[in-house]
């Protein structure tokens, strides 16, 4: 996997948003034709064979497109893609999933696995320790996706620099602030609505990046 994906807009799906596979699909592509860095397939459902389903047509798309498929909190279906071939997927686990650790086991050195940090600089720590990828911090604005989750301060993405890792800025971030966590230190920020909400979602791409340049 290239170090292409450590800078720039990070994509998260939303089953309300995209609730089947063809706008999923549909969608998705036109996120990646805008110039994604990283795209994050997130379903909470128990369909296990919608989301294996799903989770396998977005891994290809993001294959022809040459961008890396983070699957959220299920280190099992990660594993199941790399294991059918597809090198590009990797997985984020929140605090609550499989420890880092095991996932850099399972899934091998070359594999993106992300970590929530929330707004702690020790969840960070110990997540760098056991081989994380990429730090997402967050909620830095409010949340539409978890408006519940507690909030942090931009200065940490500043702190967070000793770990020497990719940093995500997550939470509430659009159009109007992303260059707000760019310019505290954010090299990936990761949005739902400013991608998938309104609008066409290639062009929401593009005007993301040229707010991130």
């Amino acid at each position: 996997m290239t170090r292409a994906w450590r800078s720039g807009v990070y994509a998260i799906t939303d089953a309300d948003l995209l609730p089947d596979d063809a706008r999923l699909v549909a969608a998705c592509d036109a996120a990646l034709r805008g110039g994604l860095a990283l795209l994050q397939y997130r379903d909470k459902s128990r369909d296990a064979p919608r989301r294996r389903h799903q989770a396998e047509a977005l891994a290809t798309l993001c294959r022809q497109h040459g961008v890396p498929l983070i699957v959220n909190d299920d280190l099992d279906l990660a594993r199941e893609l790399r294991e059918a071939g597809f090198a590009n997927v990797g997985v984020h686990l929140g605090q609550e999933d499989t420890p880092v650790a095991v996932a850099r086991r399972q899934l091998g050195d070359a594999a993106i696995v992300g970590a929530t940090c929330h707004a702690r600089l020790d969840l960070a720590e110990r997540a760098a320790g056991e081989g994380a990828s990429y730090l997402a911090f967050g909620r830095f604005f409010t949340s539409r996706t978890k408006p519940e989750a507690p909030p942090a301060d931009l200065g940490l993405l500043a702190e967070a620099a000793r770990f020497d890792l990719p940093r995500v800025a997550i939470g509430g971030l659009g159009a109007d602030n992303v260059g707000r966590a760019r310019e505290a230190g954010a090299d990936l920020v990761a949005m739902v609505h400013a991608v998938f909400g309104d609008g066409d979602p290639a062009v929401n791409v593009r005007r993301l990046r040229r707010r991130l340049s």
